[in-house]
C-alpha cells in the first residue's frame, strides 16, 4: 500500500500554536480526516487552505473505515485531525491508525501541543512522569468512583501526580469525590489552557471546588500528594481468606482476591496455604 496516513496534532485552544510542519500536512493532504470537520475547516481557513474534509470519530459507520483504508490502497494521503490536541490520546484515532498499519500503509506522527503536558507544566508539580487518566466513565456513576478510585491508588503507589480531563458540568462532581477520598490532596484544574481567559486553580479539592465559578470548555485535573494506598492487614488478610474458605473458592482466585485488594504476592501465597489448605481448593 502506497498511501500515507498522518496523525497530526493540532492546537488545544490558541491556533497560532499549530506547528508550521502540520500546517504543510494540511495543505499538501489529499483528504483531512478529522473528528468535527467544522474545527477542521478552522484551521483549514487559519493556513489559508482548502482542502477537502470528511469526518471520523467513534459513532462513524463502519463502512467509513473501509473508505479510508480504500484511499490509502490508492495512495492518497491522508490527514488526521482530532478538534484538539493528539487523535488517540482521550480522542478518536487508534483505531484507524491501527488499520492503516495493518493493511500496509505508512503511518506518521506530526507531534503538536499536548493539554496533558502543558497541564503538568503549569502546575509546578515536580515529578519524574505521572499517571494519566483521561476522562473517567461517563456513566454510570459507580463507574467513575471505582475508576477514580483505582487511578488515585496508582498515583499514591507511584508518588506521581494523577492526570484527568473532565467536561465543565461534571468538574464540580469530581472535585467532590477526591474531596471525600483524598481531602488534602494539591489539585491543579486548568482551564481555556494558551486562550485568553487561561485560568489555573490551585488547591485542595474544596478549595478548587469554591473557586470554580461556571467553568467553560474541557478541564485538565493534575492532581498531587496522594498518599499510597492503605495496605491490608492481617486481621484483614484472614477476614478475606476465611470468607473464600466459607464460598468455596479455590486457592488460585483467593490469591487474586488479595492481590486484587493490595496484598503482596508473597504475602498472598503465605496466607492462603497456611489457612486450612485443604477447605481453600
Amino acid at each position: 500500500m502506497a498511501g500515507r496516513l498522518l496523525v497530526v496534532g493540532t492546537p488545544i485552544g490558541n491556533l497560532g500554536d499549530l506547528t508550521p510542519r502540520a500546517a504543510e500536512a494540511l495543505r499538501s493532504a489529499d483528504l483531512v480526516v478529522a473528528e468535527d470537520t467544522r474545527m477542521a475547516r478552522r484551521l483549514l481557513s487559519h493556513i489559508g487552505a482548502k482542502r477537502p474534509t470528511v469526518s471520523y470519530h467513534d459513532h462513524s459507520p463502519e463502512t467509513r473505515l473501509g473508505d479510508l483504508l480504500g484511499r490509502l490502497a490508492g495512495g492518497a494521503t491522508l490527514a488526521f485531525t482530532s478538534d484538539a490536541g493528539m487523535p488517540g490520546v482521550s480522542d478518536p484515532g487508534a483505531r484507524l491508525v491501527e488499520a492503516a498499519r495493518d493493511a500496509g500503509a505508512s503511518v506518521e506522527v506530526l507531534p503538536g501541543p499536548s493539554a496533558v503536558t502543558a497541564a503538568i507544566a503549569v502546575s509546578g508539580v515536580e515529578s519524574l512522569g505521572f499517571v494519566f487518566g483521561g476522562f473517567l466513565p461517563s456513566r454510570p456513576a459507580a463507574a467513575r468512583v471505582v475508576a477514580l478510585r483505582r487511578l488515585l491508588d496508582a498515583s499514591g503507589s507511584t508518588g506521581m501526580p494523577l492526570v484527568l480531563f473532565e467536561a465543565p458540568h461534571r468538574v464540580g462532581a469530581v472535585l467532590s469525590a477526591l474531596h471525600e477520598m483524598v481531602p488534602r490532596a494539591r489539585v491543579a484544574a486548568c482551564r481555556e489552557l494558551t486562550k485568553l481567559h487561561e485560568e489555573v486553580l490551585v488547591g485542595t479539592p474544596a478549595d478548587v471546588r469554591a473557586q470554580l465559578s461556571e467553568p467553560r470548555g474541557e478541564l485538565t485535573l493534575v492532581i498531587s500528594g496522594v498518599a499510597p494506598p492503605a495496605q491490608p492487614g492481617a486481621l484483614a488478610i484472614d477476614g478475606l481468606v476465611d470468607a473464600a474458605r466459607r464460598a468455596g473458592l479455590t486457592s488460585r482466585t483467593t490469591i487474586e482476591l488479595l492481590r486484587a485488594a493490595g496484598v503482596s504476592r508473597r504475602d498472598a501465597y503465605r496466607a492462603v496455604p497456611s489457612r486450612d489448605a485443604g477447605k481453600v481448593r
